[in-house]
């Protein structure tokens, strides 16, 4: 008797085994081949990639002619591997993707073990055969113990690497601390009063002079600069890179974060993680060295997006006013990081703290400082911090305030889960709403004549953007949609309207819609999940890609045109960049940087 088959009864059919094979090839040709030839269709080869290696599944369970204690055996295998799996793997593969990364990732690799020993393991006795199994599907699960992920690309990339290699922030820690240098303990200056209105007859009250606390106007008062639309106007710049390509002034190592800049004169502001501190960062315009720095000791961390504070500063009156990732909101003198007052904005609105943290910017108007606490505005008194109103419960979300004025009616817009809201900013008293359940994320925009555009991209809600029109009547206010259209979807992606188009991101890729009707115009230029700036002037578009690049690409209707391209930055970038004259502000969770660009009166 042939000692290999002294196991098996006579009656057993041999394993079919060409249905796993093709299975398995199919799972190999869409995990990897997918990704080679369209990159931006990660999120379509991981979803592949669980059919596959499910299919290999019935195949083992329905077609594979094995005895049914193997078949039962090798599934609960899987199970237990991935169930004592996840409590060794490092915490960002643990928590990744909702903590669903190492379930979505090992299906595809275990059954491809599977496939493999059985198939090399045919001619063996059955007690051998099952070890071989049970060995190579907990050592594809195992793998998954060696490695740790940076986070996910909009594209649902992971950015993957050995468990022992240290992290941008792990190694910035390491370096000697970049300490800005001693600042004299100086308390915050009050704001400067407004000045009181004469009686007939009287001489006006005189404004009391605050000294050394700028009064002037900021140059980037914050998020998407001062009409939160990321246009920049009046300035124009030399488009041949070939010939006048933007000058490096400084570049940095930065914690990480989401946050973009706001400047004013030779100070940049901006949020960071430092470890266990969440840091409100000043640096100097001119040189990139620290000035001060303010800590918070709270520290926000998901497995996608990484370490940080995800919202941009905001500069008024002499004050810098941040909200951090799990909710604290700062008021600091802008000149020395001092504590003019502080919140936990988080345990004032009863608001959870949301997946992706809290990522509103605030938002300063009249005698206010508004924020968004995962779809809920808040209003805090700005000289005190004292809450003034909280608005209504709605659905989460992660955009910020937005000002704006329809009708005459001076109003606060914010995109949540549910839709569009709108608030009087006085007292926080519900004006109307539109119902589009959608990300949340994304800045709406007012585009004349009470018509906003909003925008959802993420594929789990509404997908698209949609132009409503609210108008104020004898009966109070009416709302009504105007078209919606699938041609530019933004995910966590701002848009800008120019010329009667808007100019985005649809997914990965570069956009343009018209106004009038919603229909694309042209798609072209593949740079991940950027942001962008709009130079009306010239009707240019400044993109800063995902992978860190600028390019500078036409803002016109008819097609998509590139001018100029390279290389800024390294690592993932989803921070919005900022233009201050000729300067222009990039950065990203590892570093950031200035760059002079050429001016032209062309």
């Amino acid at each position: 008797m042939n000692p290999n088959q002294h196991d098996f009864p006579r009656s057993q059919k041999p394993l079919r085994l060409w249905p796993g094979v093709v299975a398995a090839v199919l799972l190999c040709l869409v995990t990897f081949g997918i990704p080679i030839f369209a990159p931006d269709q990660s999120g379509t080869a991981i979803m592949a990639g669980i059919i596959c290696g499910l299919l290999v599944i019935v195949w083992w369970l329905f077609f594979s002619r094995a005895p049914w204690p193997d078949r039962i055996g090798a599934i609960v295998v899987m199970v237990i591997s991935v169930i004592v799996t996840k409590l060794v793997v490092h915490k960002s593969i643990a928590n990744g993707m909702m903590g669903m990364m190492l379930p979505i990732f090992s299906v595809p690799i275990m059954s491809l073990a599977l496939v493999i020993a059985v198939a090399m393991g045919n001619r063996l006795s059955v007690n051998a055969r099952r070890v071989a199994m049970s060995f190579a599907i907990l050592l594809g699960c195992g793998l998954f113990t060696l490695i740790r992920t940076g986070g996910m690309t909009g594209d649902a990339n992971s950015d993957l690497h050995w468990r022992w290699t240290k992290t941008p922030e792990e190694l910035l820690l390491a370096q000697a601390r970049d300490v800005p240098p001693q600042v004299p303990p100086v308390a915050a200056t009050p704001e400067p009063e407004e000045p009181v209105p004469a009686k007939p007859g009287e001489e006006p009250t005189p404004t009391p002079a605050v000294s050394e606390t700028p009064q002037t106007r900021a140059d980037w008062p914050g998020f998407r600069g001062a009409a939160r639309d990321s246009i920049v106007r009046a300035v124009r710049i030399e488009t041949d890179w070939a010939k006048s390509p933007p000058v490096e002034v400084w570049r940095r190592k930065v914690g990480p974060g989401w946050s973009s800049f706001a400047v004013q004169g030779d100070l940049v502001y901006t949020q960071e993680q430092r470890g266990e501190d969440e840091d409100v960062s000043c640096y100097s315009l001119t040189t990139g060295e620290p000035v001060w720095r303010h800590r918070d000791k709270a520290r926000f961390w998901e497995s996608n997006a990484g370490a940080g504070p995800r919202g941009t500063p905001t500069l008024s009156k002499g004050r810098v006013y941040t909200f951090g990732a799990t909710g604290i909101l700062n008021a600091l003198d802008a000149r020395n990081g001092a504590v003019v007052w502080s919140r936990n904005a988080a345990l004032d609105t009863g608001a959870k703290l949301p997946n992706w943290g809290f990522a509103s910017s605030p938002l300063v108007v009249g005698d206010k400082v508004i924020i968004a606490t995962a779809g809920i505005l808040a209003a805090y008194d700005r000289a005190t911090g004292k809450p003034r109103w909280q608005g209504p419960t709605g659905g989460n979300g992660y955009s910020s305030p937005q000002l704006s004025t329809i009708d005459g009616v001076a109003q606060i817009l914010l995109v949540n889960g549910d839709g569009l809201i709108s608030l009087s900013p006085a007292d926080g008293t519900l004006l109307w709403k539109h119902d589009w359940a959608g990300d949340g994320i994304v800045q709406p925009a007012l585009i004349g004549g009470g018509n906003i555009l909003i925008g959802s991209g993420s594929g789990l809600a509404a997908s698209g953007m949609r132009r409503v029109a609210a108008a104020h009547g004898s009966d109070g206010w009416t709302v009504e949609e105007r078209w919606t259209t699938n041609g530019l979807k933004p995910y966590y992606n701002d848009f800008v309207v120019h010329k009667g188009n808007a100019y985005g991101f649809d997914g990965s890729i570069l956009a343009c819609i018209g106004l009038e009707d919603g229909k694309r115009k042209w798609k072209g230029g593949r740079y991940g999940h950027g942001q962008l700036i709009l130079l009306p002037e010239q009707d240019l578009l400044l993109v800063l890609s995902e992978e860190g690049e600028l390019a500078l690409v036409k803002a016109t209707g008819d097609q998509f045109t590139e001018l100029a391209k390279f290389k800024a930055i390294e690592g993932k970038t989803w921070n919005h960049p900022v233009l201050v004259g000729d300067q222009l502000l990039v950065r990203n969770g590892e570093e950031m940087a200035a760059f002079r660009l050429f001016m032209t009166s062309r």
